[in-house]
């Protein structure tokens, strides 16, 4: 094993894990499932059969990420986040060959206790306020917050509120990199 499993975590046979990967305690690593390299892995996780998570996905304590979800690099799933992969369950209809997928882009972060309704795209760097439920795509760059969720505003790749001049052009106050608006859409400029 090139990766790091507690011994109550339950890791089925036919999963890929990455080189690095942390999982932890009471954690259940189903079959099919593709996990990258130098992922964390929370308390109390369930990874289900087909989903995708990039290298280096932080994934905390009591989230279940359902088939039908992808999260590529970097991407950071707050504590009981909830995805979810039918839109209209019922326990007494099977439906599981109707799971609607979902697509968290690199380097998103979604905030404790979020909802993730199926079948919207979380663009790149987009950040998820705790609590929200989102029931709409989302911007790459938006930060989004309530329930339902509503984008109040941009944020950097680092992670900060940015703020648009009046040619459209924030920086990052760590970062100190520049972004451009136009037509609804940030763009990370090049140095």
């Amino acid at each position: 094993m090139n990766y790091f499993a507690h011994e109550t975590a339950v890791v089925d046979e036919g999963c890929t894990i990455g080189e690095g990967t942390k999982i932890w305690h009471f954690s259940h690593i189903m079959p099919d499932c593709i996990i990258g390299k130098r992922c964390n892995i929370g308390q109390n996780v369930v990874v289900s059969p087909k989903v995708k998570l990039g290298t280096n996905v932080k994934v905390q304590n009591n989230v279940s990420i359902y088939t039908g979800v992808n999260c590529e690099d970097d991407v950071f799933l707050g504590p009981s986040m909830v995805f979810t992969n039918i839109i209209n369950p019922r326990s007494a209809v099977l439906r599981r060959d109707q799971y609607v997928e979902t697509h968290v882009g690199k380097g998103a972060s979604i905030g404790a206790n979020a909802t993730i309704v199926c079948g919207n795209e979380i663009g790149e760097y987009a950040l998820i306020g705790a609590g929200a439920v989102v029931v709409k795509p989302v911007l790459p760059y938006a930060l989004v917050v309530g329930n339902p969720s509503n984008q109040i505003g941009w944020v950097s790749e680092f992670g900060h509120r940015l703020h648009f001049n009046d040619q459209n052009i924030a920086v990052c106050p760590e970062s100190q990199e520049k972004y451009s608006l136009t037509h609804n859409k940030v763009v990370k400029l090049q140095s």
